[in-house]
């Protein structure tokens, strides 16, 4: 676990990258160092992985002053991004990651799709890089779970997704049954310009806990981002006064918005900062038409900034038995 890490700060990944990104401001630049330097949502160094986790490390110094160069003209990632509106959090991340794999000289292929010979699809490699002695395929994911029980016991799937149709081990399975076994299918074989000499998963995303301790999870990086979740109820308890909700292009990086915004057109407008009781409101109309949960960050004001002190998804009344349910009804098929 790095220097200063604690196991139950839930404020620790807010604080760790206000310390080292506080000067980016723009939300695709704060993006994508958080991408690049975040803790690994999975331990490379854990046995269940015989090492086949990729860790990201601390960026070098040549990437922090690239970053900063891109803080200061943010054209060239603009570019590469482009003009289209991006509704999945997934493909934006990777457009983002390919972007820096692309400066950093190794990319060989982003999203190279395998068929097989009636041209069905068999598979995609997300990322092939060089490593000079072959191809080192990448299988990249962020995501966001929900543990449904303190009572983990090392099952993945208690970890879910906020639309409960996903889970950790649900994931996993995929993963490192299928998507990292793509280079042995002959129809890859016969596609790739030099052989895979290394396949690894790397997975960033944040873990989101009831109220009471947060327990050990094997296999997971033990300081990865971790945060709360609350049901609608149990949310007019929490104490932090001015809350946002967070638009799904702005779950990775902790937030950073203008106290006063002038939209600039490049993402979807970030709603206002909402008194809780205000906010209470606003859910309990949305959970009456939209039972999926919605991510908030408690903010301070910061000169002209609201910054993310703490993050939280909040869920109907009814979500916790829902989502125990589903988990049952998956054990059991």
């Amino acid at each position: 676990m790095p220097a200063g890490a604690d196991a139950t700060d839930f404020t620790s990944c807010q604080a760790r990258f206000a310390r080292r990104w506080g000067h980016l401001t723009r939300p695709h630049v704060r993006a994508l160092a958080w991408l690049l330097d975040s803790p690994d949502l999975l331990d490379p160094a854990a046995s269940e992985w015989q090492g086949r986790v990729a860790a990201s490390g601390p960026p070098d110094a040549a990437t922090v002053a690239w970053l900063a160069r891109l803080e200061a003209d943010p054209a060239p990632l603009d570019a590469a991004l482009g003009a289209r509106h991006y509704s999945r959090l997934g493909l934006y991340a990777e457009k983002l990651m390919a972007f820096y794999f692309a400066q950093r000289g190794d990319l060989v292929a982003h999203g190279l799709q395998v068929r097989a010979a009636n041209n069905g699809t068999v598979g995609e490699f997300d990322f092939l890089l060089d490593t000079g002695a072959g191809l080192r395929h990448i299988e990249f994911a962020t995501k966001f779970y929900l543990l449904d029980s303190v009572d983990a016991g090392g099952d993945f799937d208690q970890l879910v997704g906020p639309n409960l149709a996903d889970s950790l081990g649900r994931k996993l399975r995929k993963i490192f049954g299928q998507q990292l076994e793509l280079a042995r299918h002959p129809a890859a074989q016969a596609l790739l310009p030099q052989p895979v000499v290394a396949a690894q998963a790397l997975v960033k995303g944040w873990l989101f806990y009831p109220e009471g301790a947060a327990p050990p999870l094997p296999g997971i990086g033990p300081a990865h981002c971790r945060a709360r979740w609350h049901t609608l109820a149990g949310f007019a308890a929490v104490p932090e006064e001015r809350h946002i909700v967070m638009p799904r292009l702005q779950w990775l990086a902790p937030l950073m918005v203008l106290a006063r915004p002038a939209q600039d057109g490049t993402l979807p407008p970030t709603p206002p900062a909402l008194p809780r009781a205000q906010l209470l409101a606003v859910l309990e109309q949305k959970f009456a038409l939209d039972r999926s949960p919605v991510m908030v960050a408690a903010v301070r004001e910061e000169g002209d900034w609201l910054v993310e002190e703490t993050r939280a998804f909040v869920v109907p009344d009814d979500w916790p038995q829902r989502a125990a349910e589903r988990r049952l009804g998956r054990a059991a098929a």
